[in-house]
């Protein structure tokens, strides 16, 4: 059962925050604010309690040869940062060498959206993400490479408008450097190159 996101509590909390920093929260324009960030709060942390090795259930076998590798890139990537809880955008790059079974390729990005979709920090999703596939797939390796902006570091403080934190996780025969360096060239290269 996935718990529910207390929309009146949120709402009240924005009512308050909204007066502490001097503002009027019953100003005609701001009347609805806090409403809307409760809808907002609730469709961003909608991952809090969900399992997300659930998308991995209908995983099938590979058969009698081992699969080749599986990559799926750019992935679309938001999450909220648990530090400041500002957002962080960016792709997710997921490569696994199947074992035994395999997955449809929905369900990876169901597994990062499912994780993301909570208080997050990048380094833990990437590791979280990788270990998800890795529980639910049992694969010879797994890679996850995250690319995002993050608002905690593009909105206050260093004020770094281009700065992309890129972060890897790794399992199994993925996490060797000649086959990580091989999936990472083909992260490089685009379909039109």
């Amino acid at each position: 059962m996935t718990p529910s996101v207390d929309r009146p509590r949120i709402a009240a909390a924005v009512r308050e925050l909204l007066a502490a920093i001097g503002e009027d929260p019953d100003r005609h324009e701001l009347a609805s604010t806090p409403a809307r960030v409760a809808d907002a709060y609730a469709e961003f942390f909608s991952g809090v309690g969900v399992d997300p090795s659930a998308h991995l259930a209908d995983a099938v076998p590979v058969g009698d040869r081992p699969g080749e590798l599986v990559l799926l890139r750019d992935i679309a990537l938001r999450s909220v940062c648990e530090h400041h809880l500002l957002p962080f955008r960016g792709r997710a790059h997921i490569a696994y060498r199947p074992a035994e079974r395999v997955v449809g390729l929905s369900a990876i990005p169901r597994v990062v959206e499912t994780l993301a979709s909570r208080p997050q920090v990048q380094e833990r999703l990437g590791e979280q993400i990788a270990q998800v596939l890795e529980d639910g797939l049992d694969p010879a390796g797994v890679l996850v490479v995250l690319e995002a902006s993050h608002g905690c570091v593009a909105d206050r403080g260093v004020r770094q408008t281009d700065a992309v934190a890129v972060t890897i996780a790794s399992r199994g025969t993925l996490a060797e450097p000649a086959a990580r360096a091989d999936i990472m060239a083909l992260l490089g290269k685009r379909s039109d190159d």
